[in-house]
């Protein structure tokens, strides 16, 4: 009889997780990879696969990992994911692989996630070269094609198109404006979800692979896409994300001590500044924090507040938890590491002590009402219910959009109203041999989502560079 709950994972004590930014969960050891193995029924329908955005063969790596056979497990996991140990740790398995899992109906489904972070973990610890992954790798390369391609980008949309494209045998060149490599997934997930070295591991099979990666160099600014043609790139990939953060518009925003979460993510992540003065970006320590929204982002940035030393973190959302975007898990763990759920609230304007510092936000509370664009119900203020709260730090994680500056340097790349890039069918842009996908062409999205976006793109670029006989010898 198969087992209907799934095997735990074990996790850092919260006493202990809320004055660090190691990983909090542990992972699971052999005999509970196994375990949680076991359970799968083996599908012939596979409904998990048709849940995943790029594909994996889920039944089959189970099944190699039941058999003890890791490093076929993870091979057949690096088929389609270009990067597991990243995706087995943020991709949201509930609302995508494991929402169909057919064990669902009758109990919990399997830990998919937790199963790939198992594997890819094995891997780093148990391969003895790189350099054999590297050639496993290339033996699915059967393309003699040596056309220059160029991505823009290197987070998980980017790496995922210049995964596929080196696998098939193309010059790849990723570009990143910032210092470091990895987009959002250094800058945006903070260390205690994403390690840093973890997704710096990925990125050298990459380089193994032979993709040149090049930083400091803002498309856009430094060099332009026509500049890129220009230097003799055939095809080009827009993965660029979706960086520029949304404010609410509200009176006060501007006040010091106001952040968005990607400024505020990024000087904690990125810059290390919670390792103050051993590096050199300082950040506002506070007492009083309050996070508006309800996302992923809004978690992470709550989470991260707990452990540079706030005292009270509030996060505030206009609707209801069942509305809230973010995953259960982090929602939990927010919740045990003291973060105060303030819901159905909403924030009206901002408040400055004399040297323009924020020290109180006027809140009103909220109804919820008839269901607006996003399906959701839509939160209506009740009037008379307004309220001043103290805080002395505030972070507006309410999503965000492209960075404009690609697009207007760019004459005829057509944009959408949000700033998104169009693409048809084909990943294709109104620029022929300019490709884009990810959150640059769907807004905030999912890393999985990115990535599925990437190597569909990367088809379509293999097609365009076949159509036009492209070949550099």
């Amino acid at each position: 009889m198969v087992e209907k709950k799934t095997v735990p994972m074990r996790e850092q004590p919260v006493e202990q997780r809320i004055k660090n930014f190691d990983e909090v969960p542990l992972g699971y050891s052999e005999e509970e990879a196994i375990k949680e193995a076991s359970r799968c029924l083996q599908c012939k329908n596979k409904p998990c696969v048709s849940g995943c955005p790029v594909g994996i063969n889920i039944p089959e790596f189970i099944k190699l990992l039941r058999e003890k056979k890791f490093q076929q497990g993870i091979d057949k996991i690096h088929e389609t994911d270009s990067l597991p140990a990243v995706t087995g740790r943020v991709c949201p398995q509930e609302d995508q692989c494991q929402a169909v899992c057919v064990l669902k109906k009758v109990g919990e489904p399997i830990s998919i996630g937790r199963l790939e972070r198992f594997l890819s973990d094995w891997e780093r610890k148990n391969r003895s070269k790189l350099k054999d992954l590297v050639s496993n790798i290339q033996k699915t390369s059967t393309s003699v094609l040596k056309a220059k391609i160029a991505i823009i980008g290197s987070g998980p949309a980017g790496l995922a198109c210049a995964t596929d494209l080196a696998k098939m045998g193309y010059d790849v060149t990723v570009f990143e404006g910032y210092h470091k490599l990895g987009g959002v997934l250094v800058y945006g997930i903070p260390e205690f979800r994403l390690p840093k070295d973890i997704v710096l591991a990925e990125i050298e099979l990459l380089k193994n692979l032979g993709v040149k990666f090049i930083t400091n160099v803002l498309i856009g600014r430094a060099l332009t896409i026509q500049e890129l043609f220009n230097e003799g790139f055939s095809a080009i990939f827009i993965g660029a994300g979706a960086g520029l953060p949304n404010f609410m518009g509200i009176p006060g925003e501007n006040f010091n001590g106001i952040y968005s979460a990607n400024e505020f993510l990024t000087r904690t992540n990125l810059m290390k500044a919670y390792k103050f003065p051993e590096y050199d970006t300082p950040i506002k320590k506070a007492s009083n924090v309050a996070i508006i929204g309800g996302g992923n982002v809004a978690m992470d940035a709550a989470r991260t507040a707990i452990r540079l030393g706030a005292k009270n973190v509030y996060l505030i959302y206009r609707r209801t938890e069942k509305e809230m975007p973010a995953r259960e898990e982090e929602i939990l763990r927010a919740k045990e590491e003291g973060v105060k759920f303030m819901l159905l609230t909403g924030v009206q304007k901002y408040f400055a002590d004399e040297n323009g510092f924020v020290k109180q936000a006027q809140c009103i509370k909220m109804q919820l009402g008839e269901p607006d664009s996003s399906g959701r119900k839509s939160p209506i203020p009740i009037p008379g219910s307004e309220f001043l709260l103290d805080v002395d730090q505030v972070v507006v994680a309410i999503g965000s959009t492209p960075n404009p500056i690609l697009q207007r340097t760019t004459p005829g790349l057509k944009t959408k109203k949000n700033g998104t890039i169009e693409v048809d069918e084909f990943f294709q842009t109104s620029i022929p041999g300019v490709f884009a996908g990810g959150d640059i062409v769907t807004g905030s999205a999912t890393v999985i989502t990115a990535m599925g976006a990437g190597r569909k793109a990367a088809k379509y670029i293999d097609k365009y560079i076949k159509s036009k006989n492209v070949v550099i010898k």
